[in-house]
């Protein structure tokens, strides 16, 4: 059986092919799964946008109808890095809605994943670095909600603080935030997670995997009903806005760490991808697969 894998056409918005964020990869990476024989008719689930209802839990009402109604103001869609456009509106609230889906796919098969998300800049009342919606909150609010879960891990591994995700869940003692990023990296202001790790610039695969581990040892007995897991790849070593040294079997290491400490406690594991921005297109694509392959791997083994 393989993972389930949610995917939607629209996730690809048009911003321009010069743009600096790379959309296309949405598009390439469900090819690569399929060649990969990763993804395939009978496991790619097709996500609804996600309700305002759903939304709002998260979400201001104010900045929900700016984004619906495409009526950002300038210096907001500067903060947001992407032009607002129909097809971003669009992409947003089908991206949420994939997050929202693929947290349910993993409540019944254990594992499953999104071929997009890890909006983590995204605050309740405005979007940043081109985060729209926070669609793992949005989606960790629902479980709460769905499942009465107790309790929710979000662990963020993109090489950039899970700044929005930090401050919506700062009050809420049944979401347990951990991100793990770049001491030097975008955003210049942090916020306070349950645990923050900050790493120097140029540490490698070595050292980086001793701080997951011990990560995961310090968290080991929270007893999480649920795991929303932000795989960022901009830790690679040839990532233009990451500044760490993590080489692609660093990231393989990460990953197989990560998926496995959690299936073996049966803890239900949703994977999104986070941020990538390598200077190669075709190796990024290829880094976010790898996500999607050790999902794959561990639940049929």
């Amino acid at each position: 059986m393989n993972v389930p894998i949610v995917n939607h056409p629209d996730y690809v918005a048009q911003i321009g092919d010069d743009h600096r964020f790379p959309i296309n990869k949405f598009g390439e990476l469900i090819k690569i799964l399929k060649n990969k024989n990763i993804a395939n008719d009978a496991n790619i689930f097709e996500p609804s946008e996600v309700s305002i209802s759903t939304l709002s839990d998260v979400h201001d009402e104010a900045y929900i109808n700016k984004i619906n109604h495409l009526t950002l103001n300038k210096e907001e869609v500067r903060r947001l890095g992407f032009p607002l456009v129909k097809s971003v509106r669009r992409r947003s609230f089908v991206a949420t809605g994939g997050t929202v889906l693929a947290s349910k796919l993993a409540v019944k098969k254990k594992l499953a994943c999104n071929t997009a998300g890890g909006s983590h800049h995204a605050f309740s009342d405005q979007g940043n670095g081109y985060c729209v919606f926070n669609d793992v909150a949005v989606a960790a609010k629902y479980l709460k909600k769905k499942y009465s879960y107790k309790k929710i891990l979000i662990l963020d591994l993109d090489v950039h603080q899970g700044d929005g995700t930090a401050k919506i869940f700062e009050n809420d003692d049944s979401i347990f935030t951990v991100s793990v990023h770049s001491k030097k990296n975008y955003p210049s202001k942090k916020q306070i997670s349950n645990i923050d790790i900050e790493l120097d610039d140029g540490i490698a695969d070595d050292e980086y995997i001793n701080v997951i581990s011990h990560v995961l040892k310090k968290i080991e007995n929270q007893n999480f009903s649920f795991v929303f897991y932000v795989a960022g790849v901009d830790v690679h070593y040839q990532d233009r806005l990451g500044k760490l040294k993590i080489s692609e079997n660093g990231i393989r290491q990460r990953e197989k760490l990560v998926i496995n400490n959690f299936f073996k406690k049966k803890i239900p594991l949703c994977g999104v991808l986070g941020g990538g921005y390598n200077q190669s297109f075709e190796k990024l694509v290829n880094l976010h697969s790898i996500l999607h392959e050790t999902c794959n791997d561990i639940l049929n083994n």
